[in-house]
């Protein structure tokens, strides 16, 4: 393992052993930094990442153990070797050992000692900073499959999402600004970005049971009967039942969506005839943005309404029909209402 050129924080109020130091490691082509002054090497590892740190025990400004416990408190990985002619003194080395240090060198220095030990530490620091980059490579491998496996899901979600359009070519671009209408009132009632993120993808999923509707009454270019408007209902629990054994938190979000996205605030809704706060916030949130892109799309059996008239329905509904609390958000940011509008119709 190639250590040369590694970075040497060398401490010593003597001198003549900053240089016997100095010249050991640089007969093994070693950088080295030397201080007489224990304070100004602390400044100095402060502005500069070092390998490893070799620090005499007896200095006048502060003695190495008081350094070592300083320079740990800025780093816990670099390797210590202290300097010390009190020879195998057990307990100065446990001490030594306590506050950081990580191997000794008695004075006066003898060469292959040092040269040993000096090579041992920097390969270990070495190994350290490998296992560092190998850490931060897996890190990203992870970071990458992670970031692609949510984009495959999400576009499956989007596909899955689109599957009640393919019966009704009418309805193209409804899901997609419904998707975004319910992120932008999500975002202004205060839900988290995970919440928005996740509305955002399951909002699509409120007219799936229409999958389960026949041609017949999905594609008739009149109003409903009663008969066929209560067949047309039944889509809520078709979606439901679709989407119930889901482990995906979207498609577990989707299925509450479906469920309920056709209750009202004041209880006339179904399928349930759920009320007020009883009925989930993403439902809450669905209706007023399934609404108002139905209204201001067009159908074979009407045609579409202007963004202000859709705008007034809404007003008129609150607490009858839509959440009075979403609906003032939904129409004090109206401008970003009438850019997803434009941003996400296709001119007929």
């Amino acid at each position: 393992m190639n250590i040369e050129w590694m970075n040497i924080l060398s401490v010593d109020d003597n001198k003549t052993n900053l240089l016997i130091v100095e010249s050991y490691a640089k007969l093994l082509n070693l950088k080295i930094d030397s201080f007489s002054n224990p304070i100004e090497a602390l400044e100095a590892a402060k502005t500069k990442e070092y390998d490893l740190v070799i620090v005499d025990y007896m200095m006048p400004q502060m003695d190495g153990l008081e350094f070592i416990k300083n320079f740990r408190e800025l780093n816990v990985e670099i390797p210590i070797i202290m300097l010390t002619a009190l020879g195998d003194d057990m307990d100065l080395q446990i001490k030594a050992l306590e506050v950081g240090a990580n191997d000794f060198l008695n004075k006066p220095i003898n060469s292959g000692s040092f040269r040993a030990r000096i090579i041992n530490m920097l390969k270990l620091r070495k190994s350290q900073l490998l296992l560092k980059d190998r850490a931060l490579l897996l890190q990203e491998e992870v970071d990458k499959a992670t970031t692609m496996l949510k984009e495959s899901e999400h576009e499956t979600l989007e596909l899955l999402g689109k599957s009640a359009e393919f019966k009704d070519p009418d309805t193209s671009k409804h899901t997609q600004r419904v998707a975004y209408y319910c992120k932008l009132l999500a975002s202004l009632h205060g839900l988290s970005q995970r919440m928005q993120d996740i509305i955002f993808y399951a909002s699509p999923f409120h007219d799936l049971g229409k999958v389960g509707i026949s041609d017949r009454i999905l594609l008739k270019p009149a109003k409903l009967d009663d008969e066929e408007f209560e067949i047309m209902k039944s889509h809520s629990k078709i979606g439901y039942e679709i989407l119930k054994n889901a482990k995906s938190e979207y498609l577990k979000a989707g299925r509450i969506i479906a469920l309920n996205h056709h209750e009202k605030y004041d209880g006339s809704g179904y399928p349930n005839g759920l009320k007020g706060e009883g009925i989930p916030v993403l439902g809450r949130i669905t209706a007023i943005a399934d609404v108002f892109d139905a209204l201001t799309s067009r159908r074979p059996y009407k045609t579409a309404w202007s963004l202000d008239d859709a705008k007034e329905f809404l007003i008129e509904e609150k607490s009858r029909h839509f959440d009075p609390i979403l609906v003032d958000l939904f129409v004090e940011n109206f401008d970003k209402v009438q850019e997803i509008y434009t941003k996400y119709t296709i001119e007929d």
